[in-house]
C-alpha cells in the first residue's frame, strides 16, 4: 500500500511517500480503508521528536511506528475476532495508528460511526482536536451556561471546535486570533474577538470565568489577571514549554494552583468520547472547519502549510 514513511526525526523532509506492507489484522482491532486523515500540531511534535520526553514513548532515535498520522476517517474492511460492534463496510472515524496511508489499524473503542452530516474530510479533521476542545472545556474547565469564556488560538484546529462547543454549552465566547482571521472566528459563533497584535486580553475591563489557552503561550500572570477571582484557566497548548518536557508552563500552573483561589489546570486530552462529539454534530452545533485537503503524496507540503501559521481550522490528507 502507499503511505508516508518517517525513518527519523526532523523537518517535513523526513516524510517520504513509499510503498509498504498493509497492516495485518489483530484479534482486538479493525483495519480501515483510509479516505482522509487529519493533520494536527501533535503530528508535528511526533515528526520533529520535540519535546524530547515524547521519544520515551514513541522511539528514542526513530519512531517505533514509521507511518505518521492519527486522525482517521474511512471504511472498515477487516474486523478482528474479538471485535463485536463494527463490521466490514461501516463508515467510521476516530483515532488510528499510522493514518497517513491507504490502510490503518485501530482499536474499536477509539472509533465511532461517521455522522451522516460529515464528509470523510470533515470527519478526519475532528477526533483529536474536537476531543481536546471538549475535554478542556467540559471535563477540566467545567464550563457552565452564562459564563464568559476566552479561547486563545481560536482560529486553529482545537480553537475552532472550542468556540463552537462553548457556544453550545451556553457561554459567551471571546476568541483570540490574528487580524486576518477575526472574521473567520466570528463566523464560528464567537460573540467577540481580540486581535492579539493590537490588544492584550488581560487588559480588558471585564474578566473571564474560564480561559482555554491553546496558543500563544501567555504567562501565568497574564492568565490570572484576565480571570475572575475564582475563575479557571485550562492550559492546553503553547510552544514555550521547553524542548525537554514541553509542559513547563503547565507544570508551573499546577504547582501554583493550590495557593490561589483561581484554578490553574493542565489539560491531558483523552482519546475516547466521540459519542459526545457526535451529539453536538447531529444537532448542528458543531461543524468541522477544513481549510484544505492534500493528496497523500503531498503530506509534507501539508505539514509545511501547517507550520506557516496561515491555516484556518484543520488540514486533511486524502488517501
Amino acid at each position: 500500500m502507499s503511505a508516508i514513511v518517517q525513518r527519523g526525526y526532523g523537518t517535513a523532509d523526513v516524510w517520504q511517500f513509499a510503498e509498504i506492507a498493509r497492516p495485518s489484522l489483530q484479534t482486538d482491532r479493525v483495519v480501515v480503508k483510509v479516505h482522509a486523515a487529519g493533520l494536527d500540531r501533535g503530528t508535528w511534535h511526533l515528526m520533529t521528536g520535540v519535546p524530547y520526553a515524547a521519544r520515551l514513548a514513541f522511539g528514542l532515535r526513530t519512531p517505533r511506528n514509521p507511518v505518521p498520522g492519527r486522525d482517521v476517517a474511512g471504511v472498515v474492511v477487516e474486523v478482528g475476532d474479538k471485535v463485536t460492534h463494527f463490521q466490514p463496510g461501516d463508515a467510521v472515524y476516530g483515532i488510528a495508528e499510522g493514518s497517513f496511508a491507504e490502510y490503518a489499524s485501530a482499536l474499536p473503542d477509539k472509533l465511532s460511526m461517521k455522522p451522516a452530516q460529515l464528509s470523510f474530510e470533515q470527519a478526519a479533521a475532528t477526533p483529536i482536536s474536537g476531543l481536546t476542545a471538549l475535554n478542556g472545556l467540559v471535563d477540566v474547565g467545567r464550563i457552565g451556561a452564562g459564563q464568559n469564556v476566552l479561547i486563545t488560538g481560536a482560529s486553529g484546529g482545537v480553537g475552532t471546535y472550542a468556540v463552537q462547543i462553548a457556544k453550545a454549552f451556553g457561554a459567551t465566547v471571546t476568541g483570540v486570533a490574528s487580524a486576518g482571521k477575526l472574521d473567520f472566528v466570528k463566523g464560528l459563533g464567537a460573540d467577540d474577538v481580540i486581535d492579539y497584535d493590537r490588544e492584550d486580553f488581560a487588559d480588558r475591563a471585564h474578566q473571564f470565568d474560564l480561559i482555554l489557552d491553546i496558543g500563544g503561550s501567555p504567562s501565568l500572570s497574564r492568565l490570572r489577571r484576565a480571570l475572575t477571582p475564582r475563575g479557571t484557566a485550562v492550559i492546553a497548548g503553547g510552544e514555550d514549554g521547553g524542548r525537554v518536557t514541553g509542559i513547563g508552563r503547565q507544570l508551573r500552573a499546577v504547582a501554583l494552583s493550590p495557593f490561589t483561589r483561581q484554578r490553574l489546570a493542565m489539560l491531558v486530552a483523552k482519546e475516547r468520547g466521540l459519542d459526545r462529539l457526535n451529539e453536538l454534530i447531529v444537532r448542528g452545533e458543531l461543524v468541522p472547519a477544513v481549510d484544505r485537503a492534500y493528496p497523500l503524496q503531498d503530506a509534507a507540503d501539508a505539514m509545511r502549510h501547517l507550520e506557516s501559521g496561515r491555516v484556518r481550522g484543520k488540514l486533511v490528507v486524502t488517501a
